[in-house]
């Protein structure tokens, strides 16, 4: 029987109960597709992350319950955790090798984990996909289309907060899920993130998003520093940098769990 060690970390939280939840499993060599897959779907969290050692990085990649994903920055975050602080494999910068290319992760003096993420200049779209504003439940307004995810901007926080989506009508839009935004009562901006396309209804806090976001906000504010927060049930809070193409995001996490899964 083979075994293989699990952490799970809440990741952008300072405590655990907070922040996104997602599962790591450090791996000496790769495990088939269809197996990772089962892991992830058996985890039945929002991402299971996988990564093995390379010559002078680590190769990632990122399962929801039900498909792979691209991008994801909570369980980098996760990742990066448990190697630098459980592990102590690294000291203070890891690369990461993805399907959305080199990612470069810090440790800060203070203890945060800083994600060096690509930008995701959203365009605005004019052909609204169907069922956006009714799984939303919320007046027609404008729409942007990231490389991963449609976005809305609403008046204010009360409205992020009070939404009562449609996941049932969510899921029929052809993309990987749906943000919605505002300006925030007391940070510079708000967000919930809806993707229940890849099985996952509503995300807690999440990174990858923010690359969306975070250019978005720079776009229509002109700043470049931000502080921001996911309105979700656990919520989360990320610090936020636009340096040229690339998206900067760093927040804490905790080691909640550490155990191991049987394999046949």
């Amino acid at each position: 029987m083979k075994t293989i060690t699990q952490y799970q970390v809440d990741a952008f939280a300072d405590e655990v109960f907070k922040g996104n939840p997602a599962s790591v499993c450090v791996l000496d060599e790769w495990l088939d597709d269809s197996l990772m897959q089962n892991i992830a779907m058996e985890n039945n969290q929002a991402e299971t992350v996988f990564v093995v050692k390379a010559d002078k990085h680590y190769d990632i990649r990122w399962f929801s319950p039900t498909v792979e994903i691209a991008l994801c920055g909570h369980a980098t975050v996760a990742t990066a955790f448990i190697l630098f602080n459980v592990l102590k494999k690294e000291n203070d910068q890891i690369i990461f090798n993805s399907k959305s290319g080199l990612l470069y992760v810090n440790k800060e003096t203070n203890g945060m984990i800083t994600i060096d993420f690509p930008a995701d200049p959203p365009t605005e779209v004019s052909e609204i996909p169907a069922g956006l504003f009714e799984g939303l439940n919320i007046k027609p307004t404008s729409v942007w289309k990231g490389k991963f995810d449609y976005m809305v901007e609403v008046e204010k926080e009360e409205i992020v907060n009070n939404l009562q989506p449609n996941f049932n009508l969510i899921a029929t839009i052809p993309s990987r899920g749906v943000l919605v935004t505002s300006k925030g009562e007391e940070v510079d901006f708000v967000s919930r993130c809806f993707f229940p396309q890849t099985g996952v209804d509503e995300d807690s806090v999440t990174g990858s998003a923010h690359c969306l976001l975070v250019s978005y906000w720079n776009s229509k504010t002109g700043k470049s520093s931000f502080i921001a927060t996911q309105n979700s049930k656990r919520g989360g809070k990320l610090i936020c940098k636009l340096q040229a193409d690339r998206v900067l995001m760093s927040g804490y996490a905790t080691l909640y769990m550490k155990g191991e899964i049987y394999l046949p």
